[in-house]
């Protein structure tokens, strides 16, 4: 909440937020679902849309290209809501039974072991479908009668279970990745799409500083600048968008202040997500232009 109204969120919305948390409660064995604070989404507009979306009793789809926090948003929204979360990852072998659940035997009769929709569902839980544009559109029509107005699931041979009043559903997508398809339109009707753009510089600096509030500010706007740099080869076409990946960069960082040489943390973190040798030779010219081989780690963190 601190964060959000330093960012400048509608402090009313930010209110109803809280009013949400404190009428919908949560089982204690549940609490351990709800996801812990690992870096915030930067945004304001975005926020907004997204707390909107949800306190309506919406269920929001997070679209945009790689490196731009779909997921982190997703769990901060869990956070901020105080809400359980059930996380699927979406692929080509994705099936209605994975997300409701399917038969197994036990104590002598077949019953229901529930999927992740189902315990989301009756639980009053976020529930994120990840890169759920990987799934074939047949094994999410089952959902289509829990995102709209029925707000129900039937699962034949069982029962008809109504959705908590609390139950959301986020999905983020991303068109680049290999795998992707189409969504249906029926689908998509019933989300609110949210997206969410490209990083630029001043949200990415924002970012590093909070992860790294002891390094050296030069250094790291020369990261930074890494990053913006390989982005932008990356929309040209020069370059693929596996080495622009903010996950990597991060991670890179962290081993620098580990005590790794600075030009093979971005090694690894960087040049090493591509496996094209072309593309490899311009990964490593924009390296060369940002990170001098000279650079140590106790350059880039004075204070370790």
């Amino acid at each position: 909440m601190d964060f959000l109204s330093e960012q400048g969120l509608n402090e009313k919305m930010l209110a109803e937020v809280d009013y949400f948390k404190k009428f919908y409660e949560i089982k204690d064995e549940l609490k351990v679902r709800i996801p812990e604070e690992n870096g915030f989404f930067y945004g304001k507009d975005i926020w907004e849309m997204c707390i909107a979306a949800i306190l309506e009793g919406e269920h929001i789809l997070l679209s945009g290209p790689k490196a731009t926090g779909k997921n982190l948003l997703a769990d901060n929204l869990c956070l901020l809501f105080g809400r359980p979360q059930w996380n699927v990852s979406f692929h080509v072998n994705t099936d209605s039974a994975t997300l409701i659940g399917t038969d197994t035997f036990s104590d002598n009769e077949v019953k229901l072991r529930k999927g992740a929709v189902y315990e989301c569902a009756v639980n009053g839980g976020f529930g994120v479908f990840d890169e759920i544009n990987m799934a074939k559109n047949d094994a999410i029509v089952v959902l289509h009668s829990a995102l709209d107005y029925r707000k129900m699931i039937d699962i034949p041979g069982y029962e008809k279970i109504k959705l908590n009043e609390a139950t959301r559903f986020i999905g983020t997508m991303n068109y680049e990745y290999a795998g992707t398809k189409e969504l249906n339109e029926a689908l998509v009707s019933r989300f609110l799409v949210v997206d969410i753009p490209q990083v630029e510089k001043e949200k990415l600096m924002m970012i590093l500083n909070r992860y790294f509030p002891d390094a050296d500010m030069e250094k790291l706007n020369q990261f930074a600048g890494l990053f913006l740099d390989l982005q932008v080869k990356s929309d040209n076409g020069e370059i693929s968008t596996k080495s622009v990946d903010l996950r990597g960069l991060i991670a890179c960082i962290k081993t620098v202040k580990r005590g790794l040489k600075p030009r093979l943390a971005v090694k690894m973190g960087v040049t090493g997500k591509t496996f094209d040798e072309y593309e490899k030779e311009i990964v490593g010219d924009v390296i060369r232009t940002r990170i001098p081989e000279s650079w140590t780690s106790q350059e880039v963190f004075p204070g370790k």
